[in-house]
């Protein structure tokens, strides 16, 4: 046990964890020369596509240091916000980590994020400035902001590039010399902690886990404590670039376990792995559940698939644990899901997801936030969709959630996000200078107006410098209205809205413009309102298709065109009693899309 170390690596998004992560793999010779790749561990199309990884990835390297033999678990995470509960899971399965910053940009909202995460769990922080061989690098001055955030010694930093290789030996050494060896006795019951989970579609799921204490042999039968689920684990072994089969784990190391678990609902992220005969008493303590920030409807295009829908979602929710989702109905689109997620990458990145790996076409409803109505007689009812708002009458007031956002910018682009976060409600609680020119800004802004493109205009206002965490602080009494959509009088309750009585006119009318150019023209004129309650606040006509019923008529008396055009009318008219209007997803959309 002296000798395995377990790290993770964590960084701002961008600052090239992944690259370092393959370098190391490269100079541990865990990987050969022909199998490497750029990003090696990032194995979905979508996450080498975007250049973002989206999963965390475990992966053991065997370094040989000083005439011994160490064993290496690495854990390379995401660095997006969106993604956190990943990095927050890793963190609890390691005693280090690597705490990455880009040489040219310095410390951002999320390396500040993700550090406080791993110093709660008492990790011991190993800085690396990377990047310094990129021509704009400030080594210098990207020091003092890493001395400053830490309160190490300069010598502590480590110089370092991904790209170029350089550093790698003395990261290697600081991962040895200063990460401290597992603790732990391979003489107790077996106590192991699940923290993560992959789908597999021929053996079943395949559980990922650190052993604290004790050790798990091939065949043992073991129980997962939460469900009370006992299982032989027909494999284990511990995670190479491929598997490798072990006959036995021991406490310090991470490993996996494939026994035929067929339901995902067992397995639960977090969860206690013990024996059977002989159980341990204590838990490891788990993950704090996760928070969801936005909430939208997820439906099977074609009724007939929801069932398939419903077991995809389970699938990816073994791969995504962040995914909270549960079954829900609407007029407009039939049966469908309510899924909650930490922000709209988030959303975007499940959404195709589910479209790649499954092959499923979804439709996904506006996005909302939870909000809460306290009724009346003091209840307090929790709103996931506008479907839920109960009538004015019944309830006292409306509670919307607020959140603290920090920004981290350059100063000049000051002005320009303090308009931004006033546009959206927020309220400026504190502004610092880290440096002569890098500022800190605290906001307090209602979630509901983060959700759909706030975080596109911060990086266009600033010219992609400044960064975003936020974290929720509670709920705050706010005047919401609930904002209908009627297409010929029916109320289509998948583009409802919740919004502020002051956005709401604006809100309305674009929406109607929007769905005006999207909605397909019929043979008969389609009324698009939009209302709050009974009180229409906006409209606008998608015309009808006309035939020209005149061509047949030259010359004679008007009589006879009238009489023609009458005829037309009232055709048209019954055709839109009966009619009904087929909404394209796009117009789903057009919500998320209103500037």
């Amino acid at each position: 046990m002296e000798r395995i170390r377990n790290f993770c690596i964590i960084a701002h998004i961008d600052h090239g964890k992944s690259t370092l992560a393959d370098r190391l793999l490269q100079h541990t010779g865990t990987v050969a020369d022909r199998d490497m790749q750029e990003q090696l561990l990032d194995d979905m199309d979508l996450e080498r596509e975007r250049g973002i990884t989206i999963k965390s990835h475990a992966i053991q390297m065997n370094y040989n240091y000083k005439g011994e033999e160490y064993v290496l678990n690495l854990i390379d995470t995401p660095g997006h916000v969106d993604f956190s509960y990943e990095v927050s899971r890793s963190i609890a399965a390691c005693e280090g980590a690597l705490l990455i910053v880009d040489a040219s940009q310095g410390v951002e909202a999320q390396t500040i994020s993700n550090l406080y995460l791993a110093l709660e769990h008492d990790l011991e922080i190993i800085p690396v400035l990377n990047k310094i061989d990129l021509p704009g690098a400030m080594p210098e001055e990207m020091t003092d902001q890493v001395v400053e955030l830490l309160g190490c010694d300069r010598e502590d930093v480590i110089l370092a590039s991904g790209k170029a290789g350089i550093g790698i030996d003395e990261i290697l050494e600081a991962i040895i010399e200063k990460i401290p060896a597992p603790q732990g006795d391979p003489e107790e019951p077996l106590q192991a902690m699940i923290f993560d989970s992959v789908f597999n579609s021929f053996r079943g799921i395949e559980v990922i886990f650190r052993v604290f204490n004790g050790s798990i042999k091939k065949g043992d039968k073991v129980k997962f404590v939460n469900t009370g689920k006992t299982y032989d684990a027909d494999e284990i072994g511990i995670l190479k670039l491929k598997q490798s089969p072990q006959q036995e784990i021991k406490a310090g190391n991470v490993g996996y376990l494939i026994s035929g678990i067929k339901v995902a609902k067992e397995v639960k992220v977090g969860d206690t792995i013990t024996h059977v005969d002989k159980p341990t008493q204590r838990m490891v303590k788990g993950f704090e559940d996760v928070k969801p920030m936005v909430f939208a409807g997820i439906y099977p295009v074609d009724t007939q698939d929801f069932e398939e829908l419903r077991a995809s979602m389970e699938k990816l929710q073994l791969n995504d644990a962040s995914l909270v989702w549960e079954p829900e109905t609407s007029a407009a689109l039939g049966f469908g899901f309510r899924c909650g997620f930490l922000g709209m990458l988030h959303l975007e990145i499940v959404q195709e997801r589910l479209e790649r790996e499954f092959d499923m076409t979804v439709i996904t409803t506006v996005p909302s936030v939870q909000f809460h109505a306290i009724m009346n007689d003091g209840e307090v009812r929790k709103i996931n969709a506008p479907s839920e708002m109960p009538d004015s009458n019944k309830m006292a007031h409306m509670e919307e959630p607020i959140i603290r956002a920090q920004i981290i910018s350059k100063a000049e682009y000051v002005g320009g996000i303090m308009g931004l976060c006033m546009d959206k409600r927020g309220i400026l609680k504190n502004q610092v200078y880290l440096t002569s020119d890098r500022v800190e800004l605290s906001f307090e802004i209602p979630l509901a107006e983060i959700v759909f493109d706030f975080f596109d205009k911060l990086k266009t206002i600033s010219r992609g410098y400044a960064s975003l965490d936020y974290e929720l602080i509670g709920f705050r009494q706010s005047n919401l209205v609930k904002l209908d959509i009627q297409l010929n009088g029916d109320k289509v309750d998948a583009l409802s809205a919740i919004v502020h009585r002051d956005k709401a006119y604006e809100w309305g009318k674009r929406l109607c413009e929007k769905l005006k150019e999207l909605i397909p023209r019929q043979m008969f004129e389609i009324a698009v309102q939009a209302s709050i309650g009974t009180k229409i606040i906006a409209r606008e006509t998608v015309k009808a298709m006309r035939k020209n019923v005149l061509a047949k008529c030259y010359g004679g008396d008007i009589s006879r065109k009238r009489k023609l055009l009458e005829k037309q009318k009232k055709g048209k008219k019954r055709m839109r009693q009966v009619g009904n209007v087929e909404i394209p997803q796009e117009a789903f959309m057009a919500v998320l899309k209103l500037d």
